[in-house]
């Protein structure tokens, strides 16, 4: 039988070349007046994700 993949975690999640996962920073959409642009800077892009989550997230795409 074949192991479905999570479609929004396949679309929120990145592999890098040497098999990082990658996933957005956080703290950039809600609430943003109140947060300074140094904290808003630092929440563009992607961050390496860690890897007790990577395991995680690797469970929910079997085919990545």
């Amino acid at each position: 039988m074949k192991l479905k993949t999570h479609k929004t975690t396949s679309k929120r999640i990145r592999i890098t070349g040497s098999g990082k996962l990658q996933q957005p920073t956080t703290s950039a959409q809600h609430l943003r007046h109140n947060k300074s642009n140094r904290i808003l800077a630092a929440a563009k892009g992607y961050k390496i994700t860690a890897k007790g989550n990577a395991r995680k997230f690797i469970k929910l795409l079997p085919y990545i």
